[in-house]
Order: structure tokens, then sequence, then C-alpha cells
């Protein structure tokens, strides 16, 4: 009998680009299946939102002076980005698509991940790595791995 080889996603991103790839066990290599990037999270916060913050009174005095916007656009983005690559994932689980899924990210990344993953894809996390892999090259992605994936 023949021993079945699992199929292993690994979730490469950093909050503005990401890459999918497929390992369909050992000395299969990794193929790249998806790769998308948001060009709104790479702009800085000043270019979202709005022109300039508003402006207002003290409250106890009479200079004026400009409010603080209360959400930073740029890590907003950056969370939606992150919530987008974990909704292909959840697909995907949902499908059967993969038995095992290893996450790279940096940390504030994999957090936004980790988060928006749900339980069936948590069963199936392999493991996670907290770092910047999304301008390595598929053929280099093996030493930066380790063990989570046997190549």
């Amino acid at each position: 009998m023949r021993a079945v080889k699992p199929t292993t996603w690994i979730v490469i991103c950093d909050g503005a680009r990401g890459r999918v790839l497929v390992n369909r066990g050992k000395g299969t290599g990794l193929n790249e299946i998806s790769n998308s990037e948001d060009e709104d999270a790479r702009t800085p916060t000043r270019d979202l939102g709005a022109d300039r913050p508003g402006r207002t009174y003290d409250s106890g005095g009479r200079g004026r002076h400009a409010m603080v916007p209360p959400v930073d656009w740029h890590r907003f983005e950056k969370e939606q980005f992150a919530k987008s690559m974990a909704e292909i994932v959840n697909s995907a689980a949902l499908e059967n698509r993969f038995d095992r899924v290893v996450l790279v990210a940096p940390p504030r990344v994999l957090g936004d991940l980790r988060q928006a993953l749900k339980p069936q894809v948590k069963e199936k996390l392999a493991g996670e790595i907290g770092k910047d892999l999304t301008q390595v090259a598929v053929h280099d992605l093996g030493e930066h791995l380790g063990d989570l994936v046997r190549l």
C-alpha cells in the first residue's frame, strides 16, 4: 500500500503582498498557485483618507488645533489585506484543497492572519514563521521553511 503524501499550503504575506504556494509531498518542491498585491496597503497614511484632519477649538481656551484622525488608514489597509489572504485559505479549507497549512509573515501580519482564520483552518495549521519572505525566490524558500515542509 502506497502512503498518501499530504498537500501543504504555504501562505507568505507582508500586509500588502501575498503568495500561496503548494507542496504535494517530499520530492515535489513548491509551486506558486496564487499571487496578489494591494497598492493601497503600500500607500502612506497621509495619502489615504481625508485630505487634512479637521480643526477644533480647545475645550478650555481660545486656541484651535487639528484633530487626530481616529484610524491609521495604512494599518487598516494591511489588516484588510491579511483578511483577504485568510479568506483564500478559508475557502480552500472548506473545499479540502490542502491537508496542512504554514503561515509566513511578519509578527503583526501573522496575528492578523491568525485572527481571520476559521477553526477548520486552525486545525490544519502545521506551523508559523514570523518573517517577511515575500521577496524570497521560490527556489530559495526551502532553507527558510526548515522542517515544516519537506521539499
